[in-house]
């Protein structure tokens, strides 16, 4: 192949690559018809998201009270599976909703700063809600699976 034919292929490929990426995007100017009107965000609305978020805390923290005195009395696991089983089950979930209280108090909190101060980038809120959902991730499932045997 001659280098001029492979340079016009390279070109004409640009092309429409060009010409795809333009069908997919409001020009830079702002955005389509009525953009700006549409855009618009409440601080009020953010504040209250974040308080709401936040105020699940306290259901949260009377199911893990409840969570906790179903699980007393159960005894010792020493030579007894399903006492075992019941222990594993109870750490797993004692964990995973101590872990969702969490969360809902920082996304909380993020929320409601985010409606206080409306001046953050995209990315540093983002960065925000990758940083708790990265702290917060999700146990691995226990119960029902065969250990060893």
């Amino acid at each position: 192949m001659a280098w001029d034919e492979w340079e016009q292929l390279k070109a004409e490929a640009t092309q429409r690559q060009s010409a795809q990426m333009q069908l997919n995007q409001y020009p830079a100017d702002g955005g389509g018809p009525g953009a700006s009107d549409r855009l618009k965000s409440d601080k009020k609305a953010w504040v209250k998201a974040g308080e709401g978020t936040k105020r699940l805390e306290e259901p949260i923290g009377t199911a893990l009270t409840k969570l906790e005195d179903g699980q007393a009395g159960l005894g010792e696991s020493a030579g007894c599976q399903s006492v075992a089983a019941q222990k594993e089950l109870y750490d797993s979930w004692n964990k995973y909703v101590k872990d969702v209280r969490e969360r809902c108090k920082s996304l909380g909190g993020l929320l409601e700063s985010s409606g206080h101060d409306l001046s953050k980038t995209d990315g540093s809120l983002k960065s925000e809600l990758d940083a708790i959902k990265a702290k917060y991730k999700d146990t691995e499932a226990v119960g029902g699976q065969a250990k060893g045997q």
